[in-house]
């Protein structure tokens, strides 16, 4: 199924048992009661899974970007939570790993390989959505050597919601302006590697539907004084392409999760379908319960296919967003429908809380949305498409 090493095999292997021994009997109250996993996410850094993109020298249990994802869905499959948890967190050290100077990968990556430092990155602006070029929040150098020197701070003004993880995380990749005149406006986009102190306020927890037991926040900046060696790579105006370049793990990682999404709900319908009869024999048996299952592990097959092939790229070096839009949009359809599917196969049942599949249904819209919407994704699809396939070009 995977084209992985022997010890990578092995890797996913250990969390898939662990997810089955640890998590599937805890779950269900966890999420109902939308209780943060704090020993589960306690297992998680002993397991090394909040380093498995992170090579040496920092870290000596990294593993290639297709295994990141067979993990990550073994974790969606038993809570999409879990997999959330850890997402962002594995952006900000890919962004450290391909832009970070020596000094910040020196300073972070050793204990965010431990999990001793978990981060978050902050996009998302009140009234912004997917549109990050508009964004208000504002980085002002300051400080007697002006913003090309080492003893100069930025001050930090605006606010970011929807942040996974805020109240947890101790660092945050920030994109924010740094020059809100440059023209064309990515041009004047940074990222700030920010740590907590005063001037950050995390605020309320936002309401979901699902993805409970992981806090999704507003923040906001007020004065907040950043040194200037939190600069990510130390040169203004590349947070945006730096930003994309991260965003192509991201979305290889939300692909993943609905993957795990869509593998339990599979899973449970295939089970079902075999408790459960009707007119003399298991529903499986009657063709429009039997014609859900065909499309659900067909959907689910070439979804695998999809991230398997986006995590390959990515790893190859060479530009991803295509494939990694097409992953995340497939699989995050995908997921919806097995989801609402599986929904159907359970029948009244699966409108019970006492079931796992309605946690399924209310986990999986996140993954359309999340990441980048999938009309974002469209258009990422679209303008790669024609890139790659100019007309006249030789």
């Amino acid at each position: 199924m995977y084209e992985l090493t022997e010890e990578e095999t092995s890797v996913v292997s250990l969390v898939s048992e662990w997810v089955n021994r640890e998590v599937k009997p805890v779950v269900r109250d966890l999420e109902h009661g939308n209780t943060y996993p704090e020993d589960l996410i306690e297992q998680m850094k002993e397991m090394g899974i909040y380093g498995l993109v992170i090579p040496e020298p920092w870290n000596d249990a990294s593993v290639s970007t297709p295994c990141f994802a067979a993990v990550t869905e073994e974790l969606a499959r038993g809570w999409m939570s879990l997999a959330g948890a850890m997402g962002g967190h594995s952006v900000v050290a890919q962004l450290l790993l391909a832009f970070g100077t020596e000094e910040q990968k020196d300073r972070y990556l050793p204990r965010m390989a431990t999990g001793e430092i978990r981060a978050t990155m902050a996009l998302t602006e009140p009234g912004g959505g997917s549109d990050l070029q508009a964004m208000r929040t504002t980085a002002r150098a300051d400080g007697p050597d002006g913003p090309d020197g080492l003893d100069g701070h930025y001050v930090v003004d605006g606010s970011k919601t929807w942040i996974s993880n805020a109240r947890h995380a101790s660092l945050v990749a920030l994109l924010c302006r740094t020059d809100p005149e440059a023209e064309p406006a990515h041009r004047g986009i940074s990222i700030l590697l920010v740590e907590k102190g005063p001037g950050f306020e995390v605020g309320r927890d936002l309401p979901k539907l699902g993805y409970k037991g992981v806090e999704s926040c507003e923040i906001s900046f007020d004065g907040m004084r950043v040194p200037r060696s939190a600069l990510l790579g130390g040169v203004e105006g590349k947070g945006f392409s730096q930003m994309m370049r991260g965003l192509e793990i991201g979305r290889i990682q939300v692909a993943s999760r609905a993957l795990g999404v869509g593998q339990a709900a599979l899973d449970d319908a295939v089970r079902y379908s075999q408790e459960r009869e009707s007119f003399g024999k298991q529903i499986w048996e009657h063709q429009s319960v039997g014609n859900l299952l065909a499309e659900m592990v067909t959907q689910q097959t070439a979804g695998r296919q999809l991230v398997q092939h986006a995590a390959r790229k990515y790893d190859s070096g060479e530009r991803a967003d295509m494939e990694a839009g097409m992953a995340k949009l497939f699989t995050s359809e995908a997921a919806m429908k097995i989801a609402l599917d599986a929904v159907r196969i359970h029948g009244g049942h699966g409108y019970s809380t006492e079931f796992d599949v309605e946690r399924y249904f209310r986990d999986a819209p996140l993954m359309i949305v999340g990441e980048g919407t999938n009309e974002i994704q469209r258009g990422v699809i679209a303008r790669q498409l024609v890139k790659r396939n100019r007309v006249g070009d030789a």
